[in-house]
C-alpha cells in the first residue's frame, strides 16, 4: 500500500515538474497558495519523501514488486 501511495505522489511530482518545464506553471503552488505556503511545502516534502521511498523499490526482489 505504501508503495502505491509513494508511486502516486512521485507521479504527481513528475506532472508538476513537467508543467513547470513546459508552461512555467507550478500547479502545487497555484492550488495551495504559493511555493512558500505551509501546505505547498508539506506537499513538496511528501513528494520528496515518496521519491526516496521509491528508490528502495529499485532494489526489491522482482516477486514482491508484482504484489
Amino acid at each position: 500500500m505504501l508503495d502505491k501511495i509513494s508511486l502516486l505522489l512521485v507521479i504527481i511530482g513528475a506532472i508538476n515538474w513537467a508543467l513547470i518545464g513546459v508552461f512555467q506553471f507550478d500547479l502545487v503552488a497555484y492550488l495551495f497558495g504559493g511555493q512558500s505556503a505551509v501546505v505547498s511545502r508539506i506537499v513538496y516534502t511528501l513528494v520528496g519523501a515518496a521519491g526516496l521511498w521509491c528508490i528502495s523499490m529499485l532494489f526489491e526482489e522482482r516477486s514482491r514488486a508484482r504484489e
